[in-house]
């Protein structure tokens, strides 16, 4: 079979807020899990070759390797439109998958838009990742795939031919201008029987209504509206509707470094995400989207403070076991593919002051606050007070020896400064605020004395390190200094220089592999580069600040979507796409820059 030549910034994401598949500029799906975002792959050419599963539709004349002529989203929408133009008239295919009522459903629908165009359907199920080839059957006119749990239908309207060859499934046909021939792919447990149909142009038109009805909640006026849009509408995407969880990425092992081993499965949500993810809902005007997300971070760290996890499943399951699947090639011939993430085992201290960070936030925005959400802030600040002097994983989850991380401590520091000021605003609550100024006064103390080199004039990655770390970007940021300390301004600079190509942040160099325990190197990490686009703004450098977000802009793809990392030499993106944590930054920086004609130093 044929290996998958697209890069990872060809694909465009469509989704139905439980799960979500890529699309490629050739026509072809091919990633998709069912029926959840962590369920496994019935489409997975994306992580190896065709035989591993795809549907691709395009005019027949585009042959194997023919990409469309033109693509974007509809209006304010994840309602995916390609243009063919071919010799003999053009055609486009609207791609998109409606919030489901009981079954995922994937719709495709070829319209004629000038000439008569011959198209062709490839459709290769293969359930379990790529592994399990279904038995296929018809029934009443449709396609049927049943392997195990899992059973698919294909139908369309109306009927086309189809057939079967090489274990694919296959149709021809053809349409004229205005004519419209619609496919429907549903998934459904084996054991129970076919969901309802829908009609796929009704569904149309209410996944269009829904959309736009979305959108138009935006309350982000400024310049950039149209990336803050996309941004939030593939946050939205990345959103498990039932328990309002946010994925980090809907995809698994799309590599930080072509060809290495730095592949990892990102479908899962990270607490580190939540202060960021909140500010980004909230700077929005999306309240419901924020409160979900605070309700879930809730759920999830419920329980024993010592068996906080960094992250969790889409309901908050704690069990997130890592293995390898030895039979895909992975993106490119980018090995191991694994699924689950052994990170899950980690101990990163920090992740008690995001937490705590963003139930503050929450109660700052005004978010309901139930009452055992004081006590469980409580109950997490005893166990960091007992425990932020030991050295732990870190942010970036390094699978070398733990350190004292500087960004770990100051985010003990967020912990002690958050229960502070809500006792100090809300003194009816329970807590000894004088316990947690001290704890605050230590940490900061400590870091200011064993995290700063005062001959370089920055804050290091961690305690008697000479390497320098991406995250201590967001000091100013989280109130550890103010903005126009020194060793800000010094840390900013270092970063920009030490970490930074084009103003394209790396996490931390590579360079030392004991660090993060890992051959091989990565891309420069995209959030860092909102992050430094925000400290400049924040020191001062607002012009600075404003042409660095316009560049980090035009590295989207053609449909508004950034992976997890960037490679400015081969110009191209990689890790897991889309990201969310890239399209927070980009949300949290845009609103955040003063407008236009205002007086912008730098």
């Amino acid at each position: 079979m044929t290996q998958r030549t697209q890069r990872i910034e060809d694909y465009a994401l469509i989704g139905d807020l439980q799960t979500a598949a890529l699309v490629g500029r050739d026509g072809s799906v091919d990633w998709l899990c069912l029926p959840r975002f962590d369920s496994a792959a019935c489409f997975t050419a994306l992580l190896g070759d065709e035989d591993n599963g795809h549907w691709r539709i395009a005019p027949t004349e585009a042959g194997l390797f023919g990409q469309c002529s033109r693509r974007a989203y509809l209006d304010d929408s994840l309602i995916l439109e390609t243009y063919w133009e071919t010799r003999s008239g053009t055609v486009k295919v609207i791609d998109f998958m409606p919030q489901r009522d009981t079954a995922p459903d994937v719709v495709r629908i070829v319209e004629g838009v000038s000439g008569t165009v011959e198209m062709s359907s490839v459709l290769r199920l293969r359930f379990d990742y790529g592994h399990v080839v279904p038995w296929m059957r018809r029934s009443d006119g449709h396609r049927v795939a049943i392997a195990g749990p899992d059973s698919v239908w294909l139908r369309s309207e109306p009927e086309v031919k189809t057939w079967g060859q090489h274990m694919s499934t296959r149709s021809s046909f053809t349409v004229d201008k205005g004519e419209k021939v619609a496919f429907v792919l549903t998934w459904h447990p084996s054991h129970e029987p076919r969901p309802d149909l829908i009609d796929p142009h009704e569904a149309l038109e209410q996944s269009l209504a829904d959309w736009r009805e979305w959108a138009a909640r935006c309350r982000y006026q400024g310049p950039y509206r149209e990336a803050v849009i996309r941004s939030l509408i593939t946050l939205k995407a990345l959103t498990f509707a039932p328990t309002g969880g946010i994925v980090a990425a809907p995809t698994t092992s799309l590599p930080e470094e072509l060809g290495g081993i730095r592949n990892w499965d990102y479908r899962y949500c990270w607490l580190r995400d939540s202060t960021l993810t909140l500010e980004a809902l909230l700077s929005a005007g999306y309240l419901d989207e924020a409160a979900q997300w605070r309700d879930w971070l809730l759920r999830a760290v419920a329980g024993d403070p010592a068996d906080l996890q960094i992250m969790y499943g889409l309901s908050g399951e704690r069990r997130l076991p890592e293995v390898e699947l030895p039979w895909l090639k992975g993106h490119l011939e980018s090995a191991p593919v694994r699924i689950g993430n052994a990170a899950v085992e980690q101990l990163q201290l920090d992740v008690y002051g995001e937490v705590i960070d963003s139930l503050y936030l929450a109660r700052q925005a005004g978010l309901h606050s139930e009452s055992h959400a004081w006590n469980l802030q409580l109950s997490l600040l005893g166990f960091l007070e007992a425990r932020w002097r030991e050295p732990d994983e870190g942010l970036w989850e390094v699978r070398g020896p733990r350190r004292h991380f500087v960004h770990s401590k100051v985010m003990a520091w967020v912990a002690a400064d958050r229960a502070v000021r809500t006792l100090e605003a809300e003194p009816e609550l329970r807590g000894d605020a004088a316990r947690w100024r001290k704890m605050r006064d230590e940490v900061h103390r400590e870091v200011c004395e064993k995290g700063f080199d005062p001959v370089r004039n920055t804050f290091t990655q961690a305690y008697g390190s000479q390497e320098l770390d991406a995250a201590t970007l967001l000091i100013p940021r989280v109130g550890f200094l103010p903005p126009d300390d020194p060793r800000v301004v010094g840390t900013v600079d270092a970063v920009a220089a030490e970490l930074g190509g084009s103003g394209f942040v790396r996490r931390y160099s590579t360079d030392d592999t004991t660090v993060d325990g890992l051959p091989g190197d990565e891309g420069t990490f995209l959030v860092c580069s909102f992050w430094l686009a925000d400290a400049l703004r924040l020191t001062g450098r607002v012009k600075e600040a404003r042409d660095l977000f316009e560049r980090l802009l035009t590295l989207r793809n053609d449909v508004g979507l950034l992976a997890e990392e960037y490679d400015p030499g081969a110009e191209r993106h990689l890790g897991n796409f889309p990201q969310a944590f890239s399209h927070i930054g980009l949300v949290a920086t845009a609103c955040a820059l003063e407008p236009d004609g205002e007086d912008e130093a730098g």
